[in-house]
């Protein structure tokens, strides 16, 4: 019997095309592993000014720099990283998940590019909403690391601590208004994302394939996005850091606008939009970046 030898060049483009969505998740991964370093200290401070719109310090008047400046004072410089592991733990398979979940429906349906508005609304929504809702309980405990409230030593005693004491409603809580915030966020910038790239493609084809140019759209497209989603983002914020006052989406509505007003749906837009921007604008700069490199494009 003789061994068949295979030709280097052949065995790299055939697991090019058995593992593409896997070469997906791994290359969504790694763009998410710098997008999260980078931007956890804006995730923090938008933690931290959205915890002070209820009942315990809603009279405080405090900014995006005098929240940043008492982290430092009380903290240290390394304070504006807390929660960084649950961070970690949560983005890098979640985007990792959502770009392949992405690749996978786009390969399935057999829909090619460019994708329609409402293609890309519906992958996006689709693919966030999968990603989303597995890892919700990570969600949770990342939000309490970073509210300053809660003081677990570890992801593995929060998850235990918030299942003992709150059970499976406790991991989970918070869920709905997460998938509002970010179901439609990804729907939204996929469809921002894909339909500026197109008007470039068209309108200066030399420079549609840059890192520059897949920046700057995405930049816009989470511009837009953030401004749609954030109020459910204040909502779930506060139904995660205090389930037992925040059980419903209708209560937790009707109290930030009682006590604060429209302009409560939007605390902590300015740190959330420059975090999901830049992050999100970078993620696909290296995920678009890599998937070429490896053969996906």
């Amino acid at each position: 019997m003789h061994s068949q030898s295979i030709d280097p060049e052949s065995e790299e483009t055939l697991i090019s095309q058995d593992y593409p969505v896997l070469k997906s998740f791994i290359a969504g991964s790694f763009s998410g592993t710098f997008s999260t370093l980078l931007f956890q200290p804006l995730d923090l401070i938008k933690t931290r000014l959205q915890n002070k719109v209820n009942h315990h310090v809603g009279n405080q008047k405090s900014g995006m720099m005098s929240t940043t400046i008492s982290i430092i004072q009380k903290e240290n410089i390394f304070g504006l990283w807390r929660g960084i592991t649950p961070s970690m733990t949560r983005v890098i398979p979640g985007v990792g998940l959502y770009f392949s979940t992405l690749h996978w429906l786009q390969s399935t349906l057999d829909l090619s590019d460019p994708i329609t508005p409402a293609q890309a609304i519906s992958l996006g929504i689709t693919a966030r909403t999968i990603s989303g809702a597995l890892l919700i309980p990570i969600t949770v405990v990342k939000t309490r690391f970073e509210s300053g409230v809660y003081k677990y030593n570890s992801i593995s005693e929060a998850l235990r601590l918030i299942h003992k004491h709150e059970g499976i409603r406790g991991l989970s809580s918070g869920l709905i208004p997460t998938l509002l915030r970010d179901a439609p966020y990804s729907g939204l910038y996929l469809m921002f994302y894909t339909q500026l790239k197109n008007l470039t493609s068209r309108e200066f084809p030399r420079y549609s394939e840059l890192p520059a140019t897949h920046f700057s759209c995405g930049i816009t497209a989470g511009i837009f996005a953030s401004i749609v989603t954030h109020p459910a983002d204040v909502i779930k914020t506060k139904m995660q850091l205090y389930p037992e006052e925040f059980k419903s989406l209708k209560r937790s509505f009707i109290f930030v606008y009682n006590n604060h007003g429209i302009l409560g749906y939007f605390k902590g837009i300015v740190p959330r939009m420059l975090r999901r921007t830049l992050m999100t604008s970078m993620a696909w700069t290296v995920y678009e970046q890599i998937t070429r490199n490896i053969g996906l494009k």
